[in-house]
């Protein structure tokens, strides 16, 4: 048995499907490297960074992004295209009142395009089942005391949905250009186990 995974029994399988969508015209020859590599290389917490940027400084994109996520970043040129695949986006946003804050309990679905590889912690066992159970305990490991008025949410991210948090933006940025508004926004911020 080889210890390679291009060798192993399931690469086998995705090389034999794979093969048969290319002989049926569904696939062109290569087409599915290419979208996977273009995939992978376009996912950065930036380009999330981005969008909360323009919801911040654009109240008409706002409201748009959080009526109709998918939809949105298409006017900033992104999508939420993975492979031959559309995942939709929900983007929830943090209020004086409400917190919202992103989880898997299932596995890791999570929206790469927007926020980049997701962090070994949001794919841990712990946090995937402790932050459903004990959100306000999870977010102040994390440095994020929240007061006991604000109500948290935890939103459940599948193959189905994905989410982004729309952080609350700073008090005194009001100067600050969208480019560095977007300077100031992290993946934490983007899944709500940070504030910006």
């Amino acid at each position: 048995m080889s210890t390679t995974h291009d060798d192993g029994p399931l690469a086998a399988r995705v090389r034999h499907v794979e093969a048969l969508l290319e002989e049926r015209g569904w696939l062109a020859d290569g087409e599915l490297d290419a979208r996977i590599d273009a995939f992978a290389a376009g996912g950065s917490p930036a380009n999330g960074a981005a969008i909360v940027a323009r919801a911040w400084v654009d109240p008409g994109f706002r409201e748009r992004l959080l009526a109709d996520a998918s939809t949105a970043i298409e006017e900033l040129g992104m999508s939420m295209a993975a492979g031959l695949q559309v995942q939709p986006l929900v983007a929830v946003a943090n209020t004086a009142d409400e917190h919202h804050v992103v989880v898997c309990t299932l596995c890791s679905c999570y929206p790469v395009a927007l926020l980049g590889p997701s962090p070994t912690w949001y794919k841990s066992e712990a946090y995937r089942s402790r932050v459903v159970r004990d959100p306000r305990g999870v977010l102040r490991e994390f440095g994020l005391e929240l007061p006991d008025a604000v109500h948290i949410t935890v939103w459940d991210a599948s193959a189905e949905t994905r989410y982004m948090v729309v952080p609350r933006r700073p008090e005194g940025t009001d100067d600050l250009s969208e480019q560095e508004l977007a300077g100031l926004v992290t993946r934490k911020g983007l899944i709500g186990t940070a504030a910006v």
